[in-house]
C-alpha cells in the first residue's frame, strides 16, 4: 500500500506574499520561454488576477521589473539605458550582441524602445558605437572623468569601460578565458592598482578579468 505524503495547502483567505506574486510571474516567463511576460499571456497561465498583480506593485511593468524579467512596452527609456542594456550584452558575451539575444537575460529592455529609436537594430548598435567613442581622440591618456590632480571616482563610465573591454578583446588578461569561446564566463573591468590604493580610474590602470581570476586577485591582495 502507497502512503500518501503530506502536503501544505493554501488556507482559503490566506494573503499572498509579493514573492509567491513575482515568483508565479517568473514561472510564466520561463514556461512560454520569453524574458518578459504580457498582461493577457498571464491570464492565461498565472495562478493570481492580472490585475492584482498591478495593483499590488503599482503598474503592470513595476511587477515586471520587481520579478527580473523585461519590460517590453515601456516608452521614453533614456539613450543612457539603452546604451547601458547594450554594453551589458557586449560584455556577457564577449561580441557583437544578436538581436534575438534582448529578448533573454542579462538584457533588461526588449526590442521595441530601439526599434522605436534607432528604426533598426544595426541603427542602435551603430548609435552605441558612434556614443561609445565619442571623444576618443580628444580625452586625456590617463584621466577621463577627472583632471591629473582630483582623485577619478572608483567606478569607471560605460565609455571607460566599453574601450578597455575593446582594448582587451572581451579576454581575461590573466587567463584568456572569453565568454564569445566559453559561455558563462563573467568578465569584469578591474583596476590594476587597487582604487582603495591610491588607484586612478583610468584606462592604463584597467584590466579585463573574469570572475574568477578577479576572485583570486582580491584574495591575494587581502592575503
Amino acid at each position: 500500500m502507497k502512503t500518501e505524503k503530506f502536503k501544505v495547502s493554501r488556507v482559503s483567505g490566506q494573503p499572498v506574499s509579493d514573492e509567491e506574486m513575482l515568483a508565479d510571474l517568473r514561472r510564466v516567463a520561463e514556461i512560454i520561454g520569453a524574458s518578459t511576460v504580457s498582461m493577457p499571456k498571464y491570464r492565461k497561465l498565472g495562478k493570481f488576477d492580472d490585475s492584482n498583480l498591478a495593483k499590488r506593485f503599482g503598474t503592470w511593468n513595476n511587477a515586471i521589473s520587481k520579478a527580473g524579467l523585461t519590460i517590453s512596452n515601456e516608452i521614453n527609456i533614456s539613450d543612457d539605458r539603452l546604451f547601458e542594456n547594450l554594453l551589458t550584452l557586449w560584455q556577457h558575451y564577449g561580441r557583437q550582441p544578436r538581436r534575438s539575444e534582448l529578448a533573454k537575460p542579462p538584457s533588461s529592455i526588449s526590442q521595441g524602445p530601439y526599434k522605436r529609436r534607432f528604426s533598426s537594430w544595426t541603427g542602435a548598435l551603430e548609435a552605441f558605437v558612434a556614443y561609445a567613442n565619442e571623444n576618443l581622440n580628444g580625452l586625456p591618456a590617463s584621466l577621463e572623468d577627472s583632471t591629473t590632480k582630483a582623485k577619478t571616482s572608483r567606478d569607471p563610465s560605460l565609455r571607460l569601460r566599453w574601450r578597455v573591454l575593446q582594448r582587451d578583446r572581451f579576454t581575461c588578461c590573466a587567463c584568456g578565458a572569453s565568454p564569445a569561446l566559453s559561455p558563462g564566463v563573467e568578465l569584469h573591468v578591474d583596476h590594476i592598482v587597487p582604487w582603495s590604493k591610491g588607484g586612478e580610474t583610468a584606462l592604463e590602470n584597467l584590466q579585463t578579468l573574469c570572475s574568477v581570476c578577479n576572485l583570486g586577485k582580491s584574495n591575494l591582495h587581502e592575503g
